[in-house]
């Protein structure tokens, strides 16, 4: 009995707090030389993703996706697979480039 009631009073565990990630401070509009960076940079892309322009020049998601439909729009990258959650675009190549 004295045996199954000391089992309890051992040190309690300590639960961890948990992985922490570092917070990104990513922008929600372009300065000038951001902009001029996405447009001469992402069409030299082979695959054009939502994630990959957020991480490249550290921008919001919201932008990065506005970005991305305006690109397309002009024609600059053409548009792979458009669904609700997964944007996928490549670069616009040339007629004879393929």
């Amino acid at each position: 009995m004295a045996a199954a009631m000391a089992g309890g009073k051992g040190k309690k565990k300590k639960w961890s707090k948990g992985k922490s990630r570092d917070k990104v401070d990513n922008k929600v509009l372009f300065t000038k030389e951001q902009y001029e960076r996405m447009q001469s940079e992402v069409p030299k892309m082979k695959l054009i993703t939502v994630s990959a322009v957020v991480e490249k020049l550290k921008i919001s998601g919201g932008l990065a996706r506005r970005a991305l439909a305006e690109m397309a729009e002009e024609g600059q990258i053409r548009p792979v697979l458009i669904r609700r959650s997964q944007r996928i675009y490549t670069r616009n190549l040339a007629e004879g480039d393929e």
